[in-house]
């Protein structure tokens, strides 16, 4: 009796500790997770460019690389746009404020003026409290971009090393592994490349026929910053799961009600009309090679993935579940239909009448 309490004394304190040390390194291993993933999608074409004589470590340099100008392009044509809208509206912030208080003088038979407003607001005490919190606040931004740099970081070596050394790590890997268990990993390796790279080349090449078409769309109705736009609705309509779609058709509507009412209805029409050729036309074509699972499918794994790892979850989850289909569906033995249950699909079913009791 002592010894069987000693036993489950320890497994409690070890399953408390275990408990302890995930959740101190869930951060850790959210990460890890995303360079995976990441690596899963470079492995490719890092393959195909150590397979024609280049090294293993150089290939992934130059992906690396490619990878990091086409993210710095996107985030400054992004930010002179915003940059541009900014100035612009403080700029006219005076002809705006003029005009309301116009509208309120006439409507209300006020006597406003701006300057006195501007005095009032300058001395006005939540104005002080808000420069004051927006002072002790510039600690707790310093400290969630060196947080966020600091994650980037962390993600973008260990992406790194996965799809430099990913041989070495196969080879560790199915070192302590039986023979029979071997080939079973490194088919799961496979599967899981071939569908994480098909995965992002989809989207990748949907995310260009997008933007191509809003900048045209863009430059016809001669909306300012179409290159941005462009590039703003490819990425963000492709590449943030469920909702991705009406962020990115927003800001173009918005800059086009700015020239004219009449140009933000056209830009949304043509969201609209594109979104459903690229959902019933386009995609299915497209990712009928790469990740063809079942729309129904595809949404609830994102709800899951959001569920369970926000954000990461929900950009993670379809090419996830799309392993896990496909290595389902190497491994799960089918079997032959029977009549009945062949004629049960393909018919529908006749009521039976059952006898009456006597």
């Amino acid at each position: 009796m002592p010894r069987a309490v000693v036993l489950v004394l320890a497994l409690v304190a070890c399953f408390q500790l275990g408990s302890w040390a995930f959740h101190q390194l869930i951060g850790l291993l959210v990460n890890i997770l995303i360079a995976f993933f990441l690596a899963l999608a470079i492995e490719p074409a890092v393959a195909r460019m150590a397979a024609g004589g280049m090294r293993r470590g150089l290939a992934t340099f130059l992906m690396f690389t490619a990878v990091v100008v086409v993210t710095a392009g996107f985030l400054a044509l992004l930010g002179s746009l915003l940059a541009g809208q900014i100035v612009a509206m403080v700029e006219g912030f005076p002809g705006y404020l003029d005009s309301v208080i116009n509208f309120i003088n006439s409507t209300f038979h006020t006597d406003l003026s701006r300057l006195e407003i501007q005095e009032s607001v300058l001395r006005s005490d939540w104005l002080r409290k808000y420069v004051q919190n927006s002072a002790s606040g510039v600690l707790d931004v310093s400290a969630t971009v060196l947080g966020g740099l600091f994650k980037l970081l962390t993600i973008g070596l260990f992406s790194f090393y996965f799809a430099a050394d990913g041989p070495r790590l196969r080879r560790a890997l199915c070192s302590v592994l039986p023979p029979a268990k071997q080939a079973e990993v490194l088919r799961a390796w496979e599967i899981a490349v071939a569908k994480t790279g098909g995965y992002l080349y989809s989207r990748g090449l949907m995310a260009l026929i997008s933007g191509v078409a809003t900048y045209i769309v863009l430059a016809v109705l001669g909306v300012p910053y179409a290159p941005a736009l462009a590039v703003w609705v490819g990425l963000v309509s492709q590449f943030v799961p469920t909702i991705g779609t009406y962020l990115a058709g927003a800001l173009p509507v918005l800059l086009a009600f700015t020239v004219n009412p009449w140009y933000a209805l056209y830009v949304l029409v043509f969201v609209v009309v594109y979104q459903q050729f690229e959902n019933y036309m386009l995609q299915p074509k497209l990712t009928s090679k790469t990740v063809d699972i079942h729309p129904a499918v595809a949404f609830g794994s994102v709800i899951a993935g959001t569920a369970l790892l926000g954000a990461v979850g929900a950009l993670i989850a379809i090419p996830a579940v799309a392993t896990l289909q496909a290595f389902l569906g190497a491994y799960v033995k089918r079997y032959e239909l029977t009549r009945d249950a062949d004629s049960s699909t393909s018919r529908p079913r006749r009521r039976v009448r059952l006898p009456r009791l006597r």
